[in-house]
């Protein structure tokens, strides 16, 4: 029977690890409560649903995940998601809410289970570089739009990008002011501290220094909207079943808030194994994601993800283990049960400040502007992605994003590239003949080599190559191979094609070959009957041994 990964790393562990994971457990707990705090707001969910998701999502990781380093909690992302499923439900009570976010993070937590079961590690890349840095920016610009209220104190009833706006300026008259300047003064701090003292925990000074001037100044008092009461008490494991939502609507929700949990967490826990040279394996981090989930849910809290400024923390404080999570956890109780005084006089507008910051953090300007260098088509696709969620909202954002990246798929794979080969004297192998000015064909030999799988949707693209090739070959050409070393895959539709070529070839007076089958393409031309017309004769491992039979045939 395999031994959980946490008793393994226990049983490994060095006494001189604690302090680290110690120290490191504090850290990630002050930087994680304000988060933990404000990011329910954006699901309209209250502060202690954070709170529950932060603790119970670490202890379930550390149970079941594999990294050591790895540290999972709530994220903007995963957040907006999560509001977006709920609106599609409508939900009219915040009893209701919270109800039917736990269920959907248990349910995200069963699907990672169930992904984990049937190898489905490989949905990490579904969403794409491009495709995920503009869904993200999408859903910061969201975010940033919608924190209009918190700054103003204006209720704001519209949504989308520009509405919001729209209404502000029209109830410019009911704009808080005090609430105004408390928000950005915040705002600019945590852009301040993040810029230049990066090792500052921004979002609890902010935090703190709001609790104190609340505290100070009565900040109810003075018309500035604050936290208000915070149980003071841990939940108890229990098993919400929500009301009045189809099954079916509650599993399409889970698994939009797992595609966009899940495509962003991996690509966090890749980057810092890559830092840190260990490798990811995103099957083994499913089982970490979902434990992390089922006992977020099992508790009263979220879905949640891998929290890429915690893991900075950990990694920046030397954490060894997941000990480092679970004192966290165990920091971030206690302040549920002794601190809640303190975080029902925390004003709204500093969450606000800590929202927008982070939102403002998710825009990666640098990776679009790396698009926008390197490749103009994954830069569009980004684009697709940004006005997608802008455009149409959230929840159907991610229906685009997939769109997006099965588009982007397709467009790859429509056109591949190909050559023709030949010799280079003096030198062994096959080169591109367009590639290499010395590299000849031949004689009475020609080479073609599509470099992508054949699949019906370019099928009729090589077909059409193929026909030009052989309408331009010389006389004295006998022998046309076909090199199927690149094509990994082929379907019916390909064996099709293959064979109209053979008879092309045919009536241009031209054996035809194949040579470098894979096992698969291999299967499915022998069971069209292809292998079979074209001959066993002219089916070969090698290009080498095709060239030696052309050669023993010509002599």
């Amino acid at each position: 029977m395999p031994t959980l990964p946490l008793i393994s790393s226990l049983r490994e562990y060095r006494p001189e690890w604690l302090r680290y994971d110690v120290t490191s457990g504090l850290a990630i707990a002050a930087v994680g409560l304000p988060s933990a705090i404000a990011y329910p707001a954006l699901a309209g969910l209250p502060p202690e649903v954070g709170l529950y998701a932060s603790i119970m999502s670490l202890l379930g990781y550390a149970l079941l995940g594999s990294s050591r380093q790895l540290i999972v909690g709530p994220d903007a992302g995963t957040v907006t998601v999560l509001a977006a499923v709920l609106l599609s439900f409508g939900l009219s009570s915040t009893d209701e809410r919270i109800v039917a976010s736990a269920a959907i993070a248990a349910m995200v937590g069963l699907l990672c289970f169930l992904a984990n079961i049937l190898r489905l590690g490989f949905i990490a890349n579904f969403l794409s570089r491009p495709i995920l840095t503009g869904f993200m920016t999408g859903i910061s610009l969201s975010i940033l739009v919608g924190q209009l209220g918190r700054f103003t104190g204006v209720k704001i009833d519209s949504d989308g990008l520009l509405r919001p706006i729209v209404e502000l300026a029209a109830k410019v008259e009911l704009i808080h002011w005090p609430s105004l300047a408390l928000g950005t003064g915040l705002f600019i701090l945590l852009r301040f501290l993040g810029a230049w003292l990066p090792a500052v925990p921004g979002p609890l000074v902010a935090m703190g220094l709001a609790a104190a001037l609340s505290f100070l100044f009565d900040f109810p008092g003075l018309g500035i909207s604050v936290v208000g009461e915070v149980p003071s008490q841990l939940p108890s494991p229990v098993m919400l079943i929500p009301q009045g939502i189809p099954i079916g609507d509650l599993v399409l929700g889970a698994v939009a808030v797992l595609i966009v949990s899940f495509g962003s967490g991996i690509v966090t826990a890749r980057s810092f194994g890559a830092k840190n040279g260990y490798p990811v394996d995103a099957n083994r981090e499913l089982l970490g994601f979902g434990a992390a989930n089922v006992a977020s849910g099992l508790f009263g809290g979220f879905a949640v993800t891998a929290s890429d400024s915690r893991t900075a923390i950990n990694d920046l404080m030397g954490g060894k283990t997941q000990l480092a999570g679970i004192v966290s956890a165990a920091a971030l109780a206690f302040t549920v049960v002794f601190l809640t005084d303190v975080l029902a006089i925390l004003p709204t507008p500093a969450l606000g400040a800590v929202l927008a910051s982070a939102a403002v953090s998710l825009i990666d300007l640098h990776t679009l502007r790396e698009l926008w260098r390197i490749s103009r088509v994954e830069f569009s696709f980004a684009l697709i992605s940004i006005v997608g969620v802008i455009g149409l909202g959230v929840l159907k954002g991610v229906v685009i994003a997939v769109g997006a990246t099965l588009l982007y798929l397709l467009m790859k794979g429509l056109r591949p590239r190909d050559a023709m080969l030949g010799r280079i004297p003096g030198r062994e192998g096959f080169y591109k003949l367009h590639r290499y000015a010395q590299a000849q064909p031949i004689p009475g030999l020609a080479i073609y080599l599509p470099q992508g799988s054949l699949l019906f949707f370019n099928v009729d693209y090589v077909r059409g190559r193929i026909e030009d090739v052989i309408a331009k070959l010389s006389p004295d050409t006998k022998w046309f191979i076909f090199d199927a070393g690149a094509a990994a895959q082929m379907d019916t539709t390909a064996a099709v094609m293959l064979d109209d070529m053979r008879l092309l070839a045919q009536e241009r007076g031209l054996k035809f070959g194949i040579v470098e089958l894979h096992s698969e393409p291999l299967e499915i031309l022998k069971r069209s009957g292809v292998v079979a017309r074209v001959g066993a004769d002219m089916i070969f491992d090698d290009l080498e041994d095709a060239v030696r039979a052309f050669s023993a045939q010509a002599s």
